[in-house]
C-alpha cells in the first residue's frame, strides 16, 4: 500500500515537472516567432513605404507630360484656328472680287447686246437700201451671182477635174506596180521542176533479189498494190519508182523501205506494209496542211480544210508544187493586202485554199475553183474567203477587193521563170485521162498506168468480173482509148483477175 503512494506521488511529481518543462518551451518558443513576426512586419512596412513614395515619383512623372502634352495641343490649336480665321478672311475678300467681276459681266453683256440690235437695224437698213439702188431682192441676187461665178468656172472646173483624173489613174498604176514588184522581191522561193521518178538506196544486192521474189511475185505483187512501176535494173545500187503520181510514189517510197528495213518480203507482208504507208502518208498530209496554215500565220481552219490542204502537197500544177504555190501566195497576199488597206487574214486565208479544189479534181466533176468555193463552204469557212477562192479565176467576176488580190497573186507566183513546166503538167493530165477511161468501166476495182503511159493496168472485182469478160473488157478498153486519146506509140491494156479463197482454222 505504502509502496503504490510512494509510486503515486512519484508519478504525479514527474508529470508536473513534466508540464513545467513544456510550458516554458512552449513559452520561449512563442517570444521568438513574435520577434520573428515583428520583424517582418517591419520590413513589410519598409518596402510598402518604398513602393509607394516610387508610385508617387511615377504619378508625378506622368502628370508632368499630360500637362505638357495638353500644353502642345492647345497651341495647335490655337495655330489651326489661326489659320482657319486667316483663310476665311481669304475667302471672304474673293468672294467680293467675284461678285464684283461677276457685275461687271452682267453689264458687259448688256451693252454687247445693246451693240449687236445696233448692227442688225444698221444691216437690215443697208441691205434694204441695196435692194432699191439694184431693184434685186438679197435671194435673186444670190442666184444671179451663182450662175455668173458658175459660168466663169465652169471650164475652169472641168479641165482641172481632168488633169486629176488623170493625175489619179497615173499614180495608181504607178502605186499598184510599185506595191506588186515589193511584194515581190520581199517574197522569194525557190522553183524546181517536179520529177515523176523517186530512188531509194539498197544496202546489198541481196536485198534486190528479196524485191524481186521467186519469178518475180514480190515486185508484181508490190506494183499491183501501189501502182508504181518499179525498175530494179536501171541503176545500181538503187531501186527506181516511176509513177506521175506523186503520192503513189510516196506511199510506194515508204513502203519499200520499210520493207529493206524489216527483211521479210513477201506477198502477204507487201500488202501490210502497203497499208501501213498509206496511212503514214494521211498523216503527212494533214501534217502538212497544219504547218503550211502555221507557216502563213493562219489559225482556226477546219480539220477537213486542212486534210485536203495537206494533199496539195503531193499535186502539181504544170510541174509547181502547189501547197509551194499556195503558201507563197498567201504571203505576197498578205503584204499586198496590207499596202492597200484590205483584210490582211482574209487575203492570206483565201490565197492559202485557193487551190482546194485541185485534190479533188479527180474525184469531182468542175472545175477546181469551183470546187474550192464548195469544199469551203461545206466545212464551215467564212462566206468571204469562199467568195475570192471561187473568184481567182476570169469565169466569176470579182466582187472583193481579196478577190482581185487573190488574181493578182495567182499570176505573179505561176508566171516566175521556171515556176511551171507545160509538159509536164501534158504529161500528167495524159496519165490521169488514161486511167479515167479504164475507170469508166463497170467492175473495175482500180486502174494504174504505167511505164510512161505505155501501160495501163487494170484490176477487176472478180465477183463482177469472170475470165471470157476479163478478155472483152480489155478490147473494150483498148477500142475506147483509141477512140478517145492520141498518143505516140502504143498503149498496153493488163486486165488483172485475182480471185482469193480465205478460211480460218479455229
Amino acid at each position: 500500500m505504502e509502496i503504490a503512494i510512494v509510486l503515486a506521488l512519484g508519478l504525479l511529481g514527474g508529470l508536473g515537472a513534466g508540464f513545467g518543462a513544456h510550458t516554458v518551451l512552449s513559452n520561449k518558443k512563442l517570444g521568438t516567432a513574435r520577434d520573428a513576426a515583428e520583424k517582418e512586419h517591419e520590413k513589410a512596412e519598409k518596402e510598402a513605404e518604398k513602393t509607394l513614395a516610387k508610385a508617387r515619383e511615377d504619378a508625378a512623372k506622368l502628370s508632368e507630360e499630360a500637362r505638357k502634352d495638353e500644353q502642345s495641343r492647345r497651341r495647335e490649336l490655337k495655330d489651326l484656328e489661326g489659320r482657319i480665321i486667316t483663310r476665311e478672311e481669304s475667302l471672304d475678300k474673293k468672294l467680293d472680287e467675284l461678285d464684283k467681276r461677276t457685275e461687271k459681266l452682267r453689264n458687259s453683256e448688256a451693252e454687247v447686246e445693246t451693240l449687236k440690235n445696233e448692227i442688225r437695224d444698221i444691216r437690215t437698213r443697208q441691205q434694204e437700201k441695196l435692194e432699191k439702188v439694184a431693184k434685186l431682192s438679197r435671194e435673186d441676187a444670190a442666184v444671179k451671182l451663182m450662175q455668173m461665178t458658175e459660168r466663169d468656172i465652169s471650164n475652169d472646173l472641168v479641165g482641172m477635174i481632168n488633169k486629176l483624173q488623170n493625175e489619179a489613174r497615173d499614180n495608181a498604176e504607178e502605186k499598184a506596180a510599185l506595191i506588186i514588184t515589193t511584194a515581190m522581191e520581199r517574197m522569194s522561193s525557190e522553183v524546181t521542176a517536179e520529177r515523176t521518178v523517186t530512188s531509194v538506196k539498197l544496202e546489198d544486192e541481196e536485198m534486190k533479189g528479196r524485191i524481186i521474189g521467186k519469178e518475180g511475185r514480190n515486185i508484181q505483187a508490190l506494183q499491183r498494190a501501189t501502182g508504181v512501176d518499179i525498175m530494179v535494173d536501171d541503176t545500181p545500187g538503187y531501186i527506181v519508182l516511176s509513177s506521175f503520181d506523186p503520192v503513189r510514189r510516196e506511199v510506194a517510197r515508204q513502203a519499200l523501205e520499210l520493207l529493206l528495213k524489216d527483211g521479210r518480203v513477201h506477198p502477204g507482208r507487201i500488202e501490210e506494209v502497203v497499208e501501213k504507208a498509206q496511212k503514214n502518208v494521211e498523216k503527212d498530209v494533214l501534217r502538212a496542211g497544219e504547218d503550211a496554215a502555221r507557216e502563213v500565220g493562219i489559225i482556226g481552219i477546219p480539220k477537213e480544210i486542212l486534210h485536203l490542204l495537206g494533199e496539195l502537197r503531193f499535186r502539181t500544177s504544170y510541174g509547181q508544187n502547189v501547197l509551194k504555190h499556195s503558201t507563197e501566195m498567201a504571203h505576197i497576199a498578205g503584204m499586198i493586202a496590207e499596202e492597200v488597206g484590205a483584210n490582211v487574214k482574209t487575203a492570206k486565208y483565201a490565197a492559202l485554199v485557193h487551190d482546194l479544189g485541185k485534190a479533188l479534181t479527180h474525184k469531182m466533176e468542175g472545175k477546181h475553183h469551183h470546187i474550192s468555193g464548195e469544199m469551203l463552204r461545206k466545212y464551215g469557212a467564212p462566206e468571204e474567203i469562199a467568195l475570192a477562192a471561187e473568184q481567182h479565176h476570169d469565169d466569176v467576176e470579182a466582187t472583193t477587193v481579196e478577190a482581185l488580190i487573190i488574181r493578182v497573186v495567182d499570176a505573179i507566183s505561176a508566171s516566175r521563170p521556171g515556176a511551171r513546166n507545160v509538159s509536164a503538167e501534158n504529161f500528167g493530165e495524159r496519165m490521169r485521162d488514161l486511167e479515167n477511161v479504164a475507170n469508166g468501166f463497170p467492175g473495175i476495182e482500180k486502174s494504174y498506168a504505167i511505164s510512161a503511159g505505155r501501160e495501163v493496168r487494170v484490176f477487176v472485182k472478180p465477183q463482177q468480173v469472170d475470165d471470157l469478160t476479163a478478155i472483152k473488157l480489155a478490147r473494150d478498153i483498148a477500142t475506147k482509148i483509141e477512140s478517145s486519146m492520141q498518143y505516140p506509140g502504143t498503149i498496153k491494156v493488163n486486165v488483172i483477175r485475182e480471185t482469193r479463197a480465205i478460211e480460218f482454222a479455229k
